[in-house]
């Protein structure tokens, strides 16, 4: 017998479970005790790969680990791997191997001596299972600084795959400088001294990003007291650290533009007083007490709220009556009419730009998001805002987080979202020109403003309550409604509502002669009612118009006015100035008597 068949038969009787695997990864022999275990005949695993009597986690692990460690190292030491027996059985055992070369350094085979797992073992691998999927930044080196095994999250923040760093010496992840400080076998000598605590470093990452670490670590030593693995905690401070370095460089600017942003918050404080006359609400119809029921209740909450309903139905106003009964009341409130800002101008409006990021921009500028921190924003006819655009504003609703356009800064600001439209955003979302999930972010709360035509009995208060301030403002003496004007504002729907009101009795302050308040000679431009009908007979006995009257004779009024302009809705001479309204009121009009432009006319 040769000395060969005395190695094979030796190879293939000891008690030890072992296997034999070639150069191309297939098994060159395997011995009785492992075909016993597995159920396997010697010809059914001869020439075939390892990968193929393992479960699936055990054959990526072959490849990511254990084949990248044995071509570094030459050698692998209780490694857990998992083979499926003929019988479906699962045998989990402990892999000890090494590579054979012959005298001049050639690859012979790899030997691989296998363990069944005992219940400590067993014990041992599932803590090496959550070692790798610990939420944590951590890795293992040995003696020498070689990589013993990784979290994920360490492969993640780094951009590497597993089999990439195995057996690597961990100083190849280091930058060039840090490097530097560790040649020399002084790597060695700090993985011999032990622990050690909040040591800064720096590492690149397969993409060369830098980032700035806080390391500690925990030594294991052998039984001669020598320190044989050491586990690295590690944790990301980049941002951290550039956010502080950045916070020394603004500190001054910020100073500066303090007192600014306090200038401006107090001016948009008393401009948002002002145009919503100091937030009184008036009426007590039964639509406006379930609304301001829904105000009430959502007010003292952070939730953001979705104001919807038609132009001038006082959106605005029930905004600062949210932000008045909330606990942000000392807060500024800040508000944003998304549908006059140009659309290149969006991003610097909500989130401010520094000095040169665009042509234009000749200083830092405060967004409208960090003028509202601690406060409410209010986004006045937020539909308007363009698609591409509605991402960003959905970052900063969700994350509270924005950077001003041309800065690499990222703030965070705490505020209170209000938003408002008279669109169907459901419908736009549909069409594809409004996000499903900036809807959703917006309308937590949906409060429906009501139409002044459902709030018949309101009609009369609000008449009365801008009567007298009209003729406060333009020093009229005070006037009075007599009951035949009553009826024709009860009467009349309103299309423009509240604001339309408004315009109504302004008109009639200033045209009245006397003190006497002639809605007669401010109607018509409103509604369309000629004057001979809505004035026919004594004023006390006017002519009550039907529904459809009202609306024939506004529809007629209507049409004047867009024959006269040439269909121009908005703009100087264009229909809207005819008529005292706003354009979107115009256009609301316009479609909800299906009015279409001739084709030539």
């Amino acid at each position: 017998m040769t000395k060969r068949d005395d190695y094979q038969w030796l190879f293939r009787k000891s008690p030890a479970m072992a296997t034999s695997i070639g150069a191309d990864g297939a098994y060159l022999d395997v011995n009785d005790a492992f075909l016993e275990r597995l159920g396997f005949e010697r010809d059914e695993m001869m020439g075939r790969r390892p990968s193929e009597f393992v479960t699936a986690e055990s054959a990526q692990r072959i490849e990511s680990e254990f084949l990248p460690a044995l071509r570094r190292t030459g050698k692998l030491e209780n490694k857990p791997i998992s083979f499926v027996a003929k019988s479906g059985e699962l045998v989990e055992c402990m892999t000890n191997s090494v590579v054979e070369y012959d005298p001049q350094g050639a690859f012979l085979r790899t030997i691989a001596i296998f363990s069944e797992i005992a219940d400590v073992a067993r014990t041992d691998y599932k803590y090496r299972e959550l070692y790798r999927s610990t939420p944590a930044m951590l890795h293992t080196v040995d003696s020498d600084g070689n990589i013993v095994t990784v979290t994920d999250h360490w492969l993640q923040k780094l951009g590497y795959r597993r089999e990439e760093v195995i057996g690597r010496p961990t100083t190849d992840f280091f930058t060039e400088v840090e490097r530097k400080r560790y040649v020399n076998g002084r790597l060695k000598e700090l993985i011999s001294q032990g622990d050690f605590t909040n040591e800064e470093r720096q590492v690149i990452t397969k993409n060369g990003r830098v980032l700035d670490l806080v390391v500690s670590a925990i030594s294991h030593r052998d039984a001669a007291g020598k320190v044989d693995r050491m586990l690295i905690a590690s944790k990301d401070v980049t941002e951290r650290n550039r956010a502080e370095r950045d916070l020394r460089v603004t500190l001054a600017e910020n100073a500066r533009l303090r007192e600014e942003l306090e200038l401006e918050r107090d001016y948009l404080r008393e401009e948002v007083n002002v145009a919503m006359n100091f937030g009184r609400i008036i009426g007590t119809s039964k639509a406006l007490q379930h609304m301001l029921n829904r105000v009430e209740a959502v007010a003292e909450t952070p939730a953001s709220v979705l104001l919807l309903g038609e132009s001038g139905v006082g959106k605005e106003l029930v905004a600062h009556a949210i932000h008045a009964q909330s606990p942000r009341a000392d807060g500024p409130l800040v508000k944003v009419n998304c549908a006059s800002i140009p659309k290149e101008l969006f991003e610097s409006e909500f989130f401010g730009h520094i000095k040169g990021a665009f042509t234009g921009a000749h200083r830092d500028r405060v967004g409208r998001f960090q003028l509202a921190d601690g406060g409410t924003i209010f986004l006045d006819e937020v539909g308007e805002i363009p698609l591409e655009l509605q991402g960003k504003l959905l970052r900063v609703l969700q994350e509270s987080e924005f950077e001003r356009v041309g800065d690499d800064v990222t703030r965070s600001v705490n505020v209170r979202v209000i938003a408002a439209t008279n669109r169907n955003l459901e419908q736009l979302i549909v069409d594809g020109q409004f996000r499903e999930d900036l809807f959703y972010r917006l309308s937590v709360f949906p409060v429906d403003v009501p139409p002044l035509r459902e709030r018949d009995e309101d009609i009369m208060q609000l008449a009365q309550h801008f009567l007298e301030l009209a003729c406060n403002d333009f020093g009229r003496p005070v006037m009075t409604l007599t009951r035949a004007q009553a009826n024709k504002l009860r009467e009349y729907e309103w299309p423009g509502n509240i604001r339309e009101l408004k315009n109504v009795i302004e008109r009639a302050v200033i045209l009245s002669p006397g003190n006497v308040l002639r809605l007669d000679l401010s109607m018509p431009d409103v509604d369309g009612a000629p004057e001979s009908v809505l004035t026919q007979g004594s004023e006390d006995h006017a002519r009550v118009l039907t529904e459809t009257e009202m609306r024939e004779y506004q529809k007629q009024n209507l049409v004047a006015a867009l024959d006269q302009t040439n269909w121009r809705v908005s703009g100087p001479d264009g229909a809207a100035e005819l008529l005292g309204v706003r354009p979107t009121t115009l256009a609301d009009r316009i479609r909800s008597f299906g009015l279409k432009k001739p084709a030539q006319r």
